[in-house]
């Protein structure tokens, strides 16, 4: 897909933390340098990966003026802004905007279990209507997690509705004939579909796809960048092979405190094992696993980072 706002690979970022828990702006906003540095186009933050749920409103408001102070560009970014509070999803967007980004990742609002398609477009026409245009509204299809799927029918509804403001979709179903699915209705007109799995990045894109949103991005970003680059070609299919590897390795174990593993060993920074509650940090046989097995995978030494002991 050309012209895509957030076309390519993003990290959906980890949230460093300070011992007592707290964001800490300044590790954070190294690593974000260092994704886009190595294969990353943009930064899906305060998602997923990103345990923005385990943070209030004042604290997530303060990590997105952290890294932009610290040299992220507002523009790079895509936080996420859904919760289970319409007015709290709507504060979020109101101040993602105020900041300068140029699209959000919505969660729909997730407490309340099967709602109608004729509420959750309710939903989210007074989220638009609230926030008033000037930022893209990207839907986050995470049933797994969120257990509110977006229809087919509702994204449609909401593309007649309000061309241009609801741009795109993170899809992180895990379901290929979804997204692809979201692509062929959507893309014409301009509807953006990532894959929340690394996996897919090379056939989405074949299929009118924008990119990816992934967890692996934080370590593997490299290699997506290749494939986005590439597409096609003895290149590309590699880097895709080290993009799948990856994933498998990063998802043997809980996915965020793998991650954060692999980041600490890589860097030789402890703090990056620091998580809240109710995440735990993997313990020493779970820690040695992960680590060997992106080793296996061809994923290491990350770029630019020196590979520490795996005992540390």
């Amino acid at each position: 897909m050309k012209n895509a706002l957030f076309g390519g690979v993003n990290a959906a970022v980890l949230t460093a933390m300070k011992p007592d828990l707290s964001p800490d702006p300044d590790r954070m906003a190294a690593h974000a340098k260092w994704l886009l540095a190595n294969g990353c186009n943009g930064l899906g933050v305060l998602g997923t990966t990103g345990e923005a749920n385990s943070f209030g409103l004042h604290e997530r408001k303060a990590i997105l003026e952290g890294l932009i102070a610290r040299g992220i560009p507002a523009g790079a970014m895509m936080p996420g802004t859904g919760c289970a509070s319409l007015t709290d999803t709507v504060e979020l967007t109101l101040h993602a905007k105020a900041q300068g980004c140029r699209g959000v990742l919505v969660l729909p609002p997730f407490y309340y279990k099967n709602p109608s398609d004729d509420g959750l477009f309710a939903y989210f026409s007074e989220v638009v209507n609230r926030v008033g245009g000037g930022i893209a509204l990207y839907l986050y299809h995470f049933p797994q997690q969120s257990a509110v799927p977006f229809s087919l029918d509702l994204i449609g509804r909401l593309l007649k509705a309000f061309p241009g403001v609801i741009k795109g979709v993170k899809d992180s179903s895990g379901v290929y004939a979804n997204m692809k699915a979201m692509a062929d209705n959507f893309a014409k007109d301009g509807f953006e579909v990532y894959s929340g799995s690394d996996e897919f990045l090379q056939q989405m894109l074949a299929d009118g796809g924008a990119g990816c949103i992934t967890a692996a991005s934080n370590a593997n970003s490299h290699w997506g960048g290749i494939v986005y680059a590439k597409r096609t070609g003895a290149e590309a299919d590699k880097a895709q092979a080290v993009l799948n590897a990856t994933r498998k390795a990063a998802t043997s174990v809980a996915l965020i405190p793998g991650l954060r593993e692999i980041i600490a060993r890589s860097t030789g920074d402890d703090g990056w094992r620091t998580i809240r509650p109710p995440h735990l940090k993997l313990d020493k046989a779970q820690a040695d696993a992960v680590w060997a097995a992106w080793q296996a995978a061809g994923a290491l030494p990350l770029p630019g980072l020196a590979v520490k002991a795996a005992a540390e």
